[in-house]
């Protein structure tokens, strides 16, 4: 889909990266210029998931040579990812107004935490750190105990490298059609605010106060996960009536005076002691052959090793591992478009000698 568009990305970590490769997913030649002298993070493989689909150069931007190599790789781009704390690019003298010198239409994007101007933009700082001051973390929790750490990285990915892609996306458009680049500031802290409008409009509606546990998402019996017999959990949401009533009756509990009232508050609490202990009683399997395919909103939760053998990942082939590495396929897809089949990540500097060819700098 992103044939003919060309990323330039210099390496980082976390949001940044896994905003390029979903580029690269999408069709867009990545480049991805890799520090000289090997892979100074600790416990970062040289062949990262987060590579795959691009191609690599290995470059010392605080050498004049390979300055020039890096501006002349701008000259020849569409887009341009960084994610250095503010200020660093434009100390090695490729910040966003050198780099628009050299190719006005160039769309550049940052992936920061804090973003580029605010009272902490030179501050360090984590996923959880971000979305604990937006308010995203706010909800992550029952009354009374820590919020919980998403392991999904509601910051680092939803956040800020899809919201990066976003803008990166929405730049390209207006380059192509007016000949200006842009900046794109992806904050962190600005994504993870984002996603809250849902629940914000959830609050407007009255459906979810300020209070943890007391929302229609973070309350009720019917919106959390059950320990099964064997272990196993399984997840219930089952949000619509509609659906609800069809929960009730395949658990034969649609006359039971402890279940009437799905919208009411004071149930909630007996209810979900209720089905902590009818849910443990059978295992995650006997659960997923009751519900699963119908209607009552009820699914077992999966490892992602788990998920590579259930039959939705024979039919969707969302899951693959090539050469014994773990990963997700591109989402989302497109009608016409051939199926994805991973690719062998590239060594750091793999394409260099290629790459110089193409810039009139290789032999």
């Amino acid at each position: 889909m992103l044939d003919g568009i060309r990323i330039v990305e210099v390496e980082g970590l976390g949001p940044g990266p896994f905003a390029a490769m979903t580029l690269a997913d999408l069709g867009a030649d990545v480049i991805v210029v890799h520090r000289k002298g090997g892979n100074p993070t600790p416990g970062v493989p040289d062949r990262s998931v987060l590579d795959r689909g691009k191609r690599s150069i290995a470059l010392d931007l605080k050498d004049a040579d390979d300055l020039e190599v890096f501006r002349k790789l701008v000259a020849t781009a569409d887009g341009l990812i960084e994610g250095f704390r503010p200020g660093v690019m434009e100390k090695l003298g490729i910040g966003p107004e050198a780099c628009h010198a050299i190719n006005p239409a160039l769309v550049f994007g940052r992936m920061t935490g804090w973003g580029q101007d605010s009272p902490l933009a030179k501050a360090a700082g984590h996923d959880l750190n971000y979305i604990s001051m937006s308010g995203a973390l706010w909800y992550a929790g029952a009354p009374g105990d820590a919020p919980v750490t998403p392991a999904t990285l509601v910051g680092d990915i939803g956040g800020g490298a899809l919201y990066l892609v976003v803008g990166m996306l929405a730049g390209i458009m207006q380059a192509k059609a007016t000949g200006r680049g842009t900046v794109v500031d992806a904050a962190i802290y600005d994504g993870s605010a984002h996603m809250m409008n849902l629940l914000m409009a959830l609050r407007q509606a009255g459906g979810f106060p300020e209070a943890r546990g007391e929302g229609i998402l973070d309350g009720p019996h019917w919106c959390r996960s059950y320990a099964t017999a064997d272990g196993g959990w399984m997840s219930v949401q089952c949000l619509e009536p509609k659906f609800y009533a069809i929960f009730l009756e395949l658990l034969g509990l649609n006359e039971d005076a402890d279940f009437a009232g799905q919208f009411d508050h004071g149930l909630w609490p007996r209810a979900t002691e209720r089905l902590k202990t009818i849910f443990a009683g059978r295992t995650r399997a006997e659960w997923e052959a009751l519900f699963l395919g119908t209607d009552a909103c009820v699914a077992p939760v999966l490892s992602p090793d788990e998920a590579t053998l259930h039959e939705m990942n024979a039919a969707r082939g969302v899951w693959k591992a090539p050469a014994g590495v773990l990963q997700a396929a591109p989402a989302p897809r497109f009608a016409g478009q051939p199926a994805w089949e991973p690719t062998e990540s590239p060594v750091r500097g793999a394409h260099g000698a290629d790459i110089l060819k193409e810039l009139g700098l290789g032999g």
